[in-house]
């Protein structure tokens, strides 16, 4: 089994790496090694989405992601609903707090926009959160509960893992999926509509 040496890569150069190797080599498995938890979630789930199942085992400080071709494409962040008849619009939330001047009104801004979210209905397709915005879908989030009511509803959230370990909250975070820049590039190229705050 050929091997993915993908530490010291910031993201999303795991996945990248990952995805250029297949590209060339076509392999039936592999195994791919990171040097950090948001990476290994990154690289397991690029390889659900090429159709491969993946394990995972910690190695020191490194994990070992090892993939074996199964078949199907499984890549929920690349497909768009059927129930949303095409219009597919993505909000991307880079702060945990809206706008600039006072800190407590930015949070209250960013909580009441979540929660009016749901007034887009089928429309909103994938929320994505960037840089502080990871804050929203962690541990003592005001917002955590109506976030995970929009997940169990269907709705695609995607987590910043570079942001999340930045921040120090990989193990805090309780909704979403930890994702990386290509996931969030592919979800863009695919959204009818992208609105960032």
């Amino acid at each position: 089994m050929e091997t993915v040496d993908a530490r010291g890569l910031v993201c999303p150069g795991p996945v990248l790496e990952t995805k250029k190797f297949i590209e060339k080599k076509n392999p039936d498995s592999l195994n791919v090694i990171v040097d950090n938890d948001a990476a290994r979630q990154n690289v397991e789930r690029f390889l659900a989405s090429q159709g491969f199942n993946s394990q995972s085992s910690q190695q020191g400080n490194d994990f070992a992601v090892t993939g074996v071709k199964e078949g199907g494409d499984s890549c929920g962040i690349c497909s768009v609903p059927e129930k949303s008849g095409g219009a597919t619009t993505m909000v991307v939330i880079t702060s945990d707090r809206l706008g600039r001047g006072d800190d407590m009104l930015g949070r209250k801004l960013t909580s009441n926009f979540i929660k009016t979210l749901r007034e887009m209905g089928d429309e909103l397709w994938r929320l994505v959160f960037l840089n502080s915005g990871v804050k929203l879908a962690t541990d003592g989030s005001d917002v955590l509960e109506d976030l995970k009511e929009y997940e169990r509803n269907g709705l695609h959230i995607l987590v910043c893992g570079t942001c999340l370990t930045h921040f120090n909250l990989l193990d805090k975070k309780r909704v979403g999926e930890t994702t990386n820049m290509l996931d969030i590039v592919t979800a863009m190229q695919m959204a009818g509509k992208v609105i960032v705050l």
